[in-house]
């Protein structure tokens, strides 16, 4: 059995990076993809502007360890990057008792296709991400 998601979108914010009380780091990236919007009959439209309608989709990304370092330094909002990893669901009760229910991607894998602003060594320079990893 398999379980791979493989996404290639924008990132809609800055990574939120931390680390777990056992040292682990987490960072956590959404990645908005767009697809065509179809009409009532299934039909693609174009919107106001004459450009084909899209509907986008928001998903919640996590990394781990060396990757979620990577990606929480050089990673920022809009940049295009591809994802690699598995579908995770989780179950929570909230503080009212609620169930609920939430789905994201566990990331193996993460390829940079724009660069970001990254964070640079904060000398007021314009980032301009030299020292980033190669782009393949």
């Amino acid at each position: 059995m398999t379980n791979i998601a493989i996404l290639t979108g924008r990132i809609a914010r800055d990574p939120d990076t931390r680390e777990t009380k056992g040292g682990t780091n987490v960072t956590g990236i959404t990645v908005v993809t767009d697809r065509p919007a179809r009409d009532k009959d299934g039909k693609t439209y174009k919107d106001e502007n004459g450009y084909t309608a899209k509907e986008s989709e928001f998903h919640r990304v996590t990394c781990f360890n060396g990757l979620a370092k990577t990606v929480g330094q050089y990673c920022s909002k809009g940049q295009l990057v591809s994802v690699q990893g598995r579908i995770h669901y989780t179950q929570w009760e909230d503080k009212d008792g609620v169930t609920r229910y939430g789905t994201e991607i566990l990331a193996d894998k993460i390829d940079f296709l724009s660069r970001g602003n990254g964070q640079g060594d904060d000398t007021g320079d314009d980032n301009d991400n030299t020292d980033a990893p190669d782009i393949d």
